[in-house]
């Protein structure tokens, strides 16, 4: 997505760190960007409140529920796989993670 203007920092940049973002998981430096990028990009911003809501309404609803260890760690080691590009294998991490 992109709102067709050009900026300092690029929407599909913004996108893809959304989730470092809003899960304050960024160097400072990179949030004021951020920050920057929304104050100029109203479809950015329309897109960081929505999943914004989400988190929200998920700790609400979920919030409480206890992840086991194991099923995190294959969780994270398969999302470090697909942002860097390697290929993921097909077994389905949540059904490994529950025998």
């Amino acid at each position: 997505m992109s709102c067709g203007e050009p900026h300092e920092t690029d929407c599909s940049e913004v996108l893809d760190h959304l989730y470092e973002f809003l899960d304050h998981e960024m160097p400072d430096s990179d949030c004021t960007k951020f920050e920057v990028h929304f104050e100029e990009c109203s479809p950015c911003l329309e897109k960081y409140g929505l999943e914004q809501a989400v988190k929200k309404l998920v700790k609400r609803c979920c919030g409480s529920d206890e992840v086991p260890t194991d099923l995190r760690a294959k969780v994270m080691g398969r999302i470090d796989l697909i942002r860097s590009g390697q290929l993921v294998p097909d077994e389905d991490v949540t059904a490994t993670a529950q025998e």
